[in-house]
């Protein structure tokens, strides 16, 4: 290839690839010896296969050789082409093999997570805690469950930690797609699905209920009869007078009960 040394590592930037990366380079699976553009691509192909015992995902840090795109020679994994010289990758981990001539995704590689992420790492912050990068628009402003992010999404069960998407913390310390938090808020599904905590403020709605209680009379029956409710909000346990509309819970007024024993009149 002719032309100075800058001109040759860019050539062909940003002109191959597949739908997850940009990347003059495809990889070698060292677990099915195949070769793919990503380990996405490899995922979503082995999860296709009709025999479920075939199917399998490839381990990032284990790749050790790629076949450059522009010249379709394979070499051990680095970022520059042996042969003909290009930059297989603007961005490059040598600890994750991983190359994307996207950098305006701001990569960065995090030493606690393991991995590369995306979206520049002075707007990130690792807590240890939840095992997973935030924005640092919750650094001391949200409540740390343990390994949150290593689990899989509660609506898509795709595997949350290394997801491509976008993640939301809920207020309970939960996460789940962005994308999946949002379907869930307009379908009017108010609580977390994996803990039942609230996720958003509730108290006009509270407000609502309490209105309509007070404007629906109970028949005699019922009017004097108490149950046993569970607070899903503050995991507080609460007599109270039973009603066909909620239970209001004793200690933070939310509506968000169950009854754990069903209705007795009092003694």
């Amino acid at each position: 290839m002719e032309g100075s040394v800058p001109e040759r590592l860019d050539f062909g930037k940003m002109g191959y690839g597949c739908k997850h990366y940009r990347r003059r380079c495809r990889i070698r699976a060292p677990c099915c010896n195949e070769v793919y553009f990503c380990r996405h691509c490899h995922n979503e192909a082995t999860s296709m296969l009709s025999n479920p015992f075939d199917r399998h995902e490839l381990i990032r840090h284990d790749v050790r050789r790629v076949v450059c795109s522009v010249c379709d020679t394979e070499q051990p994994v680095a970022q520059v082409c042996t042969n003909c010289g290009v930059r297989m990758g603007e961005y490059y981990c040598d600890i994750c093999k991983f190359f994307d001539d996207d950098t305006g995704k701001q990569q960065f590689h995090c030493d606690d997570c393991g991995i590369c992420r995306v979206g520049g790492r002075e707007n990130f912050f690792h807590c240890n805690k939840c095992g997973s990068c935030y924005s640092t628009g919750l650094r001391d402003n949200h409540l740390c469950v343990e390994n949150s992010m290593r689990h899989h999404c509660p609506i898509c069960y795709e595997y949350l930690f290394d997801s491509l998407k976008d993640t939301a913390v809920m207020k309970c310390g939960h996460t789940m797609h962005c994308e999946c938090y949002e379907e869930m808020i307009k379908r009017d599904k108010y609580c977390c699905p994996i803990c039942s905590k609230s996720v958003i403020d509730m108290s006009r709605a509270w407000k609502r209920i309490d209105e309509e209680i007070e404007a629906t009379v109970m028949p005699d029956d019922y009017r004097y009869r108490k149950v046993w409710i569970l607070c899903n909000d503050c995991n507080d346990t609460t007599e109270v007078y039973f009603h066909i509309i909620g239970h209001k819970c004793g200690h933070c007024s939310s509506y968000n009960t169950r009854a754990i024993a069903p209705p007795v009149l009092p003694q």
